[in-house]
């Protein structure tokens, strides 16, 4: 346990903050999100501004402002509700989960007892699900330690209060996932993020983008079922959570198969509520030609997008091409 003061200060401020009321938490991260948009200089406005750009170029300029504003806020603000979450009592955080859709799709699978993925994007705010998950299965869930000493015994300190089996994120937390999905249990997978090394390059938002297909690799060798999960704050000081299924090409076809039907749900759930996605991570440069995409003046940066992005429609036109030409077939013919 950590004894140094400033590591004994982290931990109780953590503490404290996690103890606020909730509905204080959300108007602190509101004041942030203010300033944040306030200052074009904020790496999180900027990249939140480049990315919903990026992804849909076709907003004009006051409605893209303004999701801008929007997801800034909601951003910020699941941030402070995680430590609120973390904080909190398992009862609390069910409590706070006034209304939930698809729920039947869940208990569907869980009798089926061939193990779960659950499937959830970084939108809104998916830490208060995980209470409610754990009171009718076993969780595995990959963890990276924090380097802050203090910090990492706040999370994990919450994640026990889950029962949650934390694995790391190498080869042997994935085989312990494999394991425990086998005996029926279920994980928790964040697919929208760049894997460090290998993965599938996938379109998302008509951009190749190097993507992680742990998920499908997980439900195509174990056939655990499938269910992609969100949660979005409501007006009474709650959540309402979705629990959708996912179609059932995701069991039968290739990695990148499901990789890519994984991130297409994503793409229509951000198209639906653009302002609840957390659109400051730089996923855009998962793109070999885009690794810098993010440190180039903005005009700049939009052209090399609209480069790749009509360089990979050329290649999709070319290949729909070769696949709709008739097959021809040669036929001997024998002299009578």
């Amino acid at each position: 346990m950590p004894n140094s003061s400033s590591n004994s200060f982290t931990y109780r401020a953590l503490k404290f903050l996690s103890k606020l009321p909730l509905h204080f938490s959300r108007a602190f991260a509101r004041v942030l999100a203010s300033i944040a948009n306030a200052s074009k200089l904020a790496k999180t406005a900027k990249a939140a501004d480049l990315n919903i750009q990026i992804a849909l170029p076709e907003l004009n300029t006051q409605t893209r402002q303004y999701i801008v504003k929007e997801a800034i806020k909601n951003e910020m603000t699941s941030y402070f509700e995680f430590f609120n979450v973390w904080g909190a009592s398992n009862a609390k955080n069910i409590s706070r989960i006034q209304h939930i859709q698809g729920e039947h799709y869940f208990h569907e699978a869980l009798a089926q007892q061939k193990g779960i993925v659950l499937i959830v994007p970084h939108f809104g705010t998916w830490e208060v699900m995980n209470a409610w998950f754990a009171q009718h299965t076993a969780m595995t869930i990959m963890y990276k330690p924090i380097k802050n000493a203090d910090a990492d015994r706040f999370v994990r300190e919450a994640r026990s209060r889950e029962n949650a089996n934390l694995v790391p994120t190498d080869e042997s937390g994935v085989r312990q996932i494999f394991k425990d999905l086998k005996r029926g249990g279920t994980t928790v997978i964040l697919p929208d993020h760049t894997p460090h090394i290998g993965g599938a390059m996938v379109d998302y938002f008509g951009i190749p983008l190097a993507s992680s297909n742990l998920s499908a690799k997980l439900i195509q060798k174990t056939k655990a079922r499938a269910l992609f999960l969100y949660a979005i704050r409501n007006d009474n000081a709650g959540y309402d959570m979705f629990i959708e299924p996912v179609s059932e090409q995701i069991y039968t076809g290739s990695d990148d198969e499901g990789t890519k039907l994984i991130h297409e749900m994503i793409e229509s759930l951000i198209r639906k509520y653009p302002q609840h996605y957390h659109w400051s991570y730089k996923r855009f440069k998962a793109n070999p030609a885009l690794h810098n995409v993010y440190n180039l003046p903005e005009d700049e940066a939009l052209t090399q997008v609209a480069r790749v992005r009509a360089e990979c429609q050329l290649t999709k036109d070319a290949t729909n091409a070769v696949l709709a030409e008739p097959q021809h077939s040669e036929v001997a013919h024998s002299s009578p």
